[in-house]
């Protein structure tokens, strides 16, 4: 009885609709996360001696600005563009997608960010991938924070992006959603790198094989998104469902 049920509910979230979300969050989140790690090689290739300079820090906040926006829009109407773990978490904690749907959506995304890094390694001839530090004067507990602090911001961003009564305003919620990101990774770039997604952080510290940290970028997003998703809906627009429910069950901006 027990594996009858488990086989039923199992066939729920591998349906065609639903592989078709997989499958776009997949998409989406390679080419973001090759975007955003590939900005951060090129910048190292062609400014060795100013690899942690400003010029390198807008670089790659306006690539992840560009890629975010994209990445985003081309899923939005398929899997709702998460492209990031942590919104994926904080729509779960919502109730927008079920917790079923959420961790089929991590899968996917944590294999498309190793997949784009590995890419990069092995096209760019083994050049190091870089992974995501944080300051030598900050501990764990204070980048996690400020990790926190900027998904709490990017979440809240692909809520109101997201919100239907933005009327014809919903239509910029990709852009809106890209443009804070960006702006979040030129205020914490130097102090925590500006992650804001534990799939970016994992994808490259996998291929490069360095872990140090990594539960700042799980732990401070993840908590951000989950309260950024019940303050909007629970405080700011109480019992108000924002954002587009699709055929899979899944909701997007």
């Amino acid at each position: 009885m027990a594996l009858a049920s488990f086989t039923a509910r199992f066939k729920q979230f591998v349906t065609p609709d639903a592989l078709r979300s997989y499958l776009a969050e997949f998409i989406s989140t390679f080419f973001y996360v090759f975007v955003v790690v590939g900005s951060a090689m090129a910048s190292r290739k062609l400014m060795s001696d100013l690899a942690t300079g400003p010029s390198s820090l807008v670089l790659v906040a306006i690539a992840n600005t560009f890629a975010l926006s994209s990445s985003v829009y081309i899923a939005s109407n398929v899997s709702g563009g998460h492209v990031n773990p942590a919104v994926t978490f904080g729509l779960a904690v919502g109730g927008h997608i079920s917790v079923s749907t959420a961790l089929f959506y991590w899968v996917s995304q944590m294999l498309a960010s190793v997949m784009a890094c590995l890419l990069l390694k092995v096209a760019t001839v083994s050049q190091d991938v870089p992974i995501y530090t944080i300051a030598s004067e900050m501990t764990g507990f204070g980048a996690s924070m400020i990790e926190g602090v900027l998904t709490f911001g990017l979440v809240y961003a692909v809520y109101a992006g997201g919100d239907t009564r933005s009327g014809p305003l919903r239509s910029i919620g990709p852009l809106v959603i890209g443009l804070m990101a960006g702006s979040m990774v030129l205020a914490a770039g130097p102090f925590s790198g500006g992650s804001m997604n534990p799939a970016l952080a994992f994808g490259s510290a996998v291929v490069a094989g360095r872990f140090k940290n990594q539960a700042v970028y799980w732990v401070g997003p993840l908590i951000g998104a989950a309260v950024a998703g019940l303050l909007y809906d629970n405080v700011v627009f109480p019992g108000h469902v924002s954002g587009r429910v699709n055929s899979d069950g899944t909701t997007g901006v």
